[in-house]
């Protein structure tokens, strides 16, 4: 009797479990009903998925691949191309043209202060803009050296010349269809040649023009503006021209490759 007793003195009482299992079980469905309720932070996501792929930049994982949120974006079509690639073609034409016919207005406005309306013209085109200078007001007969008066009026082209941005010039001496021979040039070839290259040294003595944009050519009377029929036709022919050239074509808006 004494040995069960002492037996039963020894028994530990585990009753208390039942309820603890049954919190921990509580407990357990608990967060798994608030991991459920909450939402996942795309930002977060995104971030941790950026440092994974950066740390392991071997291969595609599951990190590398595209959020399930984010909504591609639509491929641009051939034709919004299209219609974006017309309208700054347009743009360009409009502000090429705004510019040279500013640069025309700018010489006209200086032929009318200076009265040289016999001397000076311009004409806007899609070539660009022409500027028709006399040679027999900038150049003694026979000769290629500018005189005094074709000095002073190639120092006012030069100044119109400064465009931002700058364009291409094409300086171009032509004559009319009687022969010349003289000691210095055998043909009105080689008279036209020089007299373009001598005006346009002259207007390059402006600093602010880069040389690299300017080109001389001689045509002789092989290109005349009018037919050769008459003393004023032939006065007419005795030119030089200056062309700006435009960096965009004025009729499509296509940069041009000068």
């Amino acid at each position: 009797m004494s040995r069960r007793k002492k037996k039963d003195e020894h028994h530990v009482d585990e009753s208390w479990l039942l309820p603890y299992s049954d919190l921990l079980t509580l407990l357990l469905a608990l967060f798994i009903v608030l991991f459920a309720m909450s939402e996942v932070d795309t930002q977060k996501y995104k971030e941790l998925s950026q440092v994974f792929s950066n740390e392991f930049s071997g291969g595609q994982g599951i990190l590398e691949e595209k959020d399930p949120t984010e909504q591609p974006l639509p491929a641009p079509q051939p034709e919004q191309e299209k219609e974006k690639s017309k309208n700054e073609q347009e743009k360009n034409s409009a502000m090429e043209k705004e510019q040279l016919q500013k640069v025309k207005e700018n010489i006209n406005a200086y032929i009318k202060k200076k009265n040289l309306t016999d001397v000076l013209q311009t004409q806007l085109s899609d070539e660009g803009l022409l500027i028709t200078i006399s040679n027999d007001f900038s150049f003694h007969s026979g000769s290629a050296d500018v005189n005094r008066e074709g000095r002073k009026i190639a120092k006012e082209i030069s100044g119109f010349l400064l465009t931002d941005p700058p364009h291409q010039i094409i300086v171009s001496g032509h004559a009319d269809d009687l022969p010349i021979h003289n000691e210095e040039f055998s043909s009105n070839w080689e008279l036209s040649v020089m007299r373009a290259i001598h005006f346009m040294r002259i207007i390059l003595e402006n600093e602010q023009l880069d040389p690299t944009k300017f080109s001389a050519k001689g045509f002789g009377e092989y290109k005349p503006a009018v037919p050769n029929t008459s003393e004023a036709n032939r006065a007419a022919n005795r030119r030089v021209e200056v062309l700006i050239l435009p960096n965009y074509n004025l009729q499509t808006g296509e940069q041009n490759k000068n």
